[in-house]
């Protein structure tokens, strides 16, 4: 079982001896996530918005792709985001806890107890807080560099707001000039909060990995049909071999001769058990 949508959990429940389980309604009184892309230039009137959040009494959410600034990546940085967003939103006016990989975990749950409290309005953090935080109060995540993320992380740290009854927010920022697959994750995000289609989305776009090994992305290079366009087929087929091996699991009856021969040519190189 997954809470998020990789490429290859949905591409198992094609292929794979998975049964699916469908949970497609939210929780009672939880309002869909309002999602949008804001450019860098664009902050100012972001910064009035999270100023008007905390005045109604709720906290936020304000996550950096890294640590400290890089010479390598053009990317914003918690420590640099920090002072940039203090400067908006000044203490001791605006009470801040700061949550990164680097910290201890005593003083990761100091700052995060803080924040879960209600003593503090604004957290700022990396990817760090993108499973097993649960602070219903909080009503806005703002991702910094969203084009940055894949969609399985994107929609995992949007799913830390939304979790009272009010409506909450995810604002996704990026720097201008964004390319094809940057587009198509960021808008995914804008029009949907349904991890099947964002799954979909990021299958079509890094693929499901190996059929016959562990790699965990990548095309799948089948000869006769497509996993993202070929589901129900594949389905069938999957279906027609379960029916074959319960009436001949060792292959042993003549009509199975030509599969054993053709299992018999694919290289010895696979640890089948350790197959998703």
């Amino acid at each position: 079982m997954t809470a998020t949508p990789i490429p290859r959990t949905l591409a198992m429940t094609v292929y794979g001896d998975l049964d699916v389980s469908v949970i497609d309604e939210m929780p009672a009184g939880r309002k869909p996530i309002v999602t949008v892309h804001r450019q860098e230039s664009m902050r100012p009137a972001i910064m009035e918005f999270l100023k008007n959040e905390i005045a109604k009494g709720r906290q936020i959410y304000y996550v950096f792709p890294l640590i400290e600034d890089s010479e390598k990546l053009d990317l914003n940085s918690l420590m640099s985001g920090y002072d940039m967003v203090s400067t908006y939103l000044p203490p001791p006016q605006f009470k801040y806890s700061i949550v990164h990989g680097k910290l201890k975990a005593a003083e990761k749950d100091a700052a995060m107890n803080l924040f879960k409290n209600h003593q503090t309005d604004i957290l700022i953090a990396t990817t760090v807080i993108e499973v097993g935080v649960n602070v219903p109060n909080a009503s806005v995540m703002v991702i910094e560099n969203a084009e940055r993320f894949g969609l399985a992380q994107l929609h995992q740290l949007r799913g830390r707001v939304g979790r009272g009854n009010e409506q909450s927010y995810c604002v996704l920022i990026t720097k201008p000039g964004l390319g094809e697959n940057g587009y198509k994750r960021i808008s995914t995000m804008v029009n949907t909060n349904d991890g099947f289609e964002i799954a979909k989305v990021d299958l079509e776009l890094r693929g499901p990995g190996e059929l016959d090994g562990t790699k965990q992305s990548g095309v799948l290079e089948l000869k006769l049909a497509d996993i993202r366009y070929d589901e129900s087929t594949l389905i069938a087929s999957r279906v027609e071999a379960q029916q074959w091996l319960e009436n001949d699991e060792l292959l042993m009856k003549p009509e199975s001769v030509p599969i054993k021969s053709e299992l018999a040519k694919i290289p010895n190189r696979t640890v089948w058990s350790k197959i998703s």
